[in-house]
């Protein structure tokens, strides 16, 4: 496997090697104003976790117990602002952001959803508030970028699915200096939760990345990516796109997806060691989508992540509320998309699915788990309000044995995004 992936990288530098572009981005550079934006996203979220069962045991700190129902509702705003790059051979700049969270439901006896902070008594904080940066420079098509920063790396990647996203510290290189082929490197020593304001507070101690990304084709994208979390694991993912159009209204699409991880050091996480891949086919015709996918994970535990950020599960089966990544497990989906653009009413959609999952290696044996989503959204397409959007999103899990808890999840998001300028 590791020859394969080596073998992709190398394939695309050889492809590439004749596509320099004519002019590179900071050939292009307008100057650190000239090429400046500042950007707003207000965001309000409702969400409940109706524990069933009588799965309310949820220790309180000081002692007792508190309602397995979790219901939060709070409002957050983020403005992010990024510079354009100083004229001349080396572009230099900074990017910024501050953005905080105003409570606006939701008493200790409700909390644990992960919108909030808490006290040391358990009741949520009102407000929460942090701010950061990065300086960057460009030589060329490639940005060096240190400070604090949200990534998107299949390795290591931010979460953003609650009020606020989580935020990395460390440094960062992209390069496009080939067409179609883009590499990656990088190395963090903090990761700020989503409820988290200091510095490091998922305890990531510091994590090398690296990667590339190749298109082969209009229609095929393959990636590559390996991570090195310290005294936690080793981390390596692989990923292939292809579609293929049918006619102007049909088109196949197939998506691969694939980690490896094993622990390393101390071991923070325990012993670590498993292999999981996904693998989903969805059919377009016109505004419908039809997708199937199949997840298999094996090795001596689940898939684990989170301390290299929460949205580090670039896999078909991750949903709304599982991941179906657990020890030896094995899942199917299903799922229907509708885009009512073309029946008239461009912006609203809706989406459901369903995700089974057996064969889950338990202490009490062989656990099992299946899940239901549906989720409706609608977009404005005009007038002052145009991009505010609208999402229900709904869920019902259950599972047999010890793996895990029944649950209800309901969440309505709001959210306005701006271009200030």
């Amino acid at each position: 496997m590791r020859v394969m992936k080596w073998s992709m990288i190398a394939l695309a530098v050889s492809a590439g090697t004749t596509q320099f572009a004519m002019a590179s981005s900071q050939d292009e550079s307008k100057g650190f104003i000239e090429d400046s934006s500042l950007t707003s996203k207000t965001r309000m979220l409702y969400m409940n976790r109706d524990f069933r069962n009588g799965a309310g045991n949820i220790a309180k700190p000081g002692g007792g117990f508190k309602s397995g129902y979790r219901e939060s509702w709070g409002l957050s705003e983020l403005l992010n602002y990024e510079s354009g790059f100083t004229q001349g051979t080396i572009g230099v700049g900074v990017d910024a952001f501050a953005m905080g969270t105003v409570r606006l439901d939701g008493g200790g006896g409700r909390a644990g959803n992960g919108l909030f902070a808490t006290n040391s008594d358990g009741s949520p904080e009102d407000t929460q508030s942090k701010a950061g940066g990065a300086v960057k420079m460009r030589l060329s098509d490639t940005v060096l970028k240190y400070g604090n920063q949200f990534v998107a790396s299949p390795v290591l990647s931010t979460d953003d699915s609650r009020l606020l996203p989580e935020v990395a510290t460390g440094t960062l290189l992209t390069s496009k200096e080939i067409e179609g082929l883009e590499l990656s490197a990088g190395r963090f020593t903090g990761m700020s939760s989503q409820t988290g304001m200091y510095h490091d507070s998922l305890h990531m101690t510091s994590a090398n990345i690296a990667g590339a990304t190749y298109q082969f084709t209009d229609n095929l994208v393959g990636g590559v990516a390996a991570s090195d979390v310290e005294d936690y694991f080793k981390k390596q993912y692989a990923n292939l796109n292809y579609t293929l159009p049918i006619n102007d209204s049909q088109a196949l699409n197939f998506d691969f997806n694939g980690y490896r991880t094993s622990s390393e050091g101390k071991e923070l996480a325990g012993d670590v060691d498993n292999k999981i891949w996904s693998l989903a086919a969805a059919y377009s015709l016109g505004a419908h989508k039809f997708t199937i996918a199949h997840q298999r994970s094996s090795g001596d535990s689940g898939y684990y992540y989170g301390v290299d950020g929460g949205g580090t599960i670039f896999l078909a089966n991750s949903v709304q509320y599982s991941d179906f990544n657990g020890k030896d497990e094995r899942s199917w989906q299903g799922r229907y998309d509708l885009n009512m653009a073309s029946y008239g009413v461009p912006g609203l959609s809706f989406m459901a699915r369903y995700v089974k999952g057996d064969n889950i290696s338990t202490s009490e044996g062989e656990g099992k788990e299946h899940e239901f989503n549906f989720e409706s959204k609608y977009v404005m397409q005009e007038g002052p309000a145009k991009d505010l959007s609208f999402r229900l999103r709904s869920a019902i899990y259950r599972t047999t044995s010890n793996y895990g808890t029944d649950t209800n999840d309901v969440r309505v998001i709001v959210e306005y995004p701006l271009n200030i300028f």
